[in-house]
C-alpha cells in the first residue's frame, strides 16, 4: 500500500528526494518542476539525490508573471484575471513545463511566501500547488505557517510528497510514457 502524503512530509528532507528517485527509475518516469515561491528550492531538493540527471532534466523558475507567461505558456489573461497565486495558473505552470520538457509528471509552485504580499484574500502563507502532466492536473492551496524560511520549505515538503504519493499510487499504464 502507497504511504500518505503525511507520512511522506515526516521524512528526512533529502530521504524524500531520494525515494522520488527510485521511484522515478522504478518506473521510467521524467519529471519537471516549474517554481515561483520556491525560487528553485523543489530542484535543488530533487538533484541533491546523485544521479537525479536520469529522471531531472529540466526546471523552471519563473518568479515574474512575464517568464510564467513566456517560458510555459501561462495565459497572460489567467494572471490578470486570477493572480500568480491561484488554481488556474499553477495548472498552466504544471501543464506547460511538461509541455516544454517532454517530462511526464511536473509539480508547480506559487504563492505568498512573505513577510510582503499578503492581502486578505491571499495571506501570507498561501501557497498553491499542483501536480500533473501536460493534460491533467490536480491542484491544491495550503495555508503554511512561519515565516519566508518556513513557508518554502513546508512548499518544498509538500512538492516532494505529492510527486511520490502520485507516483506510487500510479498502475502500469497510467503515465503517459
Amino acid at each position: 500500500m502507497p504511504p500518505s502524503v503525511s507520512s511522506l512530509k515526516n521524512l528526512d528532507l533529502s530521504l524524500l528526494a531520494q525515494r522520488l528517485g527510485r521511484v522515478c527509475q522504478q518506473r521510467q518516469i521524467e519529471i519537471t518542476a516549474a517554481e515561483s515561491c520556491t525560487g528553485g528550492g523543489i530542484a535543488s531538493a530533487i538533484t541533491s539525490a546523485a544521479g537525479s540527471s536520469a529522471y531531472f532534466t529540466t526546471g523552471y523558475i519563473t518568479y515574474a508573471n512575464t517568464a510564467k507567461t513566456r517560458l510555459l505558456g501561462v495565459p497572460a489573461a489567467t494572471l490578470e484575471a486570477e493572480g500568480a497565486v491561484s488554481e488556474a495558473v499553477v495548472k498552466a505552470m504544471v501543464a506547460g513545463a511538461c509541455q516544454e520538457s517532454g517530462a511526464q509528471l511536473g509539480v508547480a509552485v506559487s504563492g505568498v511566501a512573505g513577510p510582503d504580499g499578503g492581502n486578505p484574500e491571499k495571506p501570507v502563507g498561501t501557497v498553491w500547488l499542483a501536480w500533473g502532466d501536460k493534460i491533467h492536473q490536480q491542484a491544491e492551496c495550503f495555508h503554511f505557517p512561519g515565516d519566508r524560511q518556513a513557508v518554502r520549505e513546508q512548499a518544498v515538503r509538500e512538492a516532494l510528497a505529492g510527486l511520490v504519493a502520485r507516483l506510487d499510487a500510479f498502475g502500469e499504464g497510467e503515465v503517459e510514457k
